[in-house]
């Protein structure tokens, strides 16, 4: 089971560089439109180095990019309201954070249907992307793919605090009075 709890995380961190990649091709769309638009107007349209697709290009790059951190980001990015768990033991924390993350199974897994029905729906039409003319069901694919991964991901680090959470001893229950837990420490 370890291994595939590590060959997720694996993946998981590809799947976050690659987001990166993204990131860094984005910027540099952005920033190569924006110089090939000054130049144009400057030269009042003598000089014509711009190129179609860049807006697409940014979105894309945008929704890949967002889609591929999120299986990375399931057991790391999840706000906490201490001042509701503080007092509960460290198990059971686990737990609450199991059952929370079998939510983003069930959003993943869900996303990836809806996404897959949407391939057949775009395949048959033929629908393409506005100005690069890339066929929409190609994205929907793997859009579908990315979020079946967030699911089975985050499916697999739910499993894994769940064991976490089993495994180790309970922790004591901790005071609310801080002043005393660091007197104490001391």
């Amino acid at each position: 089971m370890r291994r595939l709890f590590k060959a997720s995380h694996t993946i998981a961190h590809g799947l976050h560089m690659v987001s990166g990649v993204l990131l860094v091709a984005m910027v540099v769309t952005v920033l190569l439109d924006v110089l090939s638009r000054t130049v144009f107007g400057v030269t009042d349209g003598d000089i014509d180095i711009t190129f179609p697709g860049g807006v697409e290009i940014v979105s894309y790059s945008l929704l890949f990019s967002v889609l591929l951190a999120l299986p990375y980001s399931v057991n790391r990015g999840q706000v906490i309201v201490d001042i509701f768990t503080e007092v509960f033991p460290e198990g059971v924390k686990r737990a609450m954070a199991a059952a929370y993350n079998l939510g983003f199974t069930a959003l993943g897994l869900g996303m990836a249907v809806a996404f897959f029905h949407s391939v057949g729906t775009t395949l048959a039409s033929g629908e393409t992307t506005q100005d690069l003319h890339i066929p929409l069901y190609l994205i929907y694919a793997a859009v579908s793919a990315i979020t079946a991964m967030l699911g089975l991901r985050a499916l697999l680090v739910s499993i894994e605090q769940f064991l976490d959470s089993r495994r180790r001893p309970r922790d004591p229950l901790v005071s609310l009075d801080k002043s005393r837990d660091q007197g104490a420490a001391s």
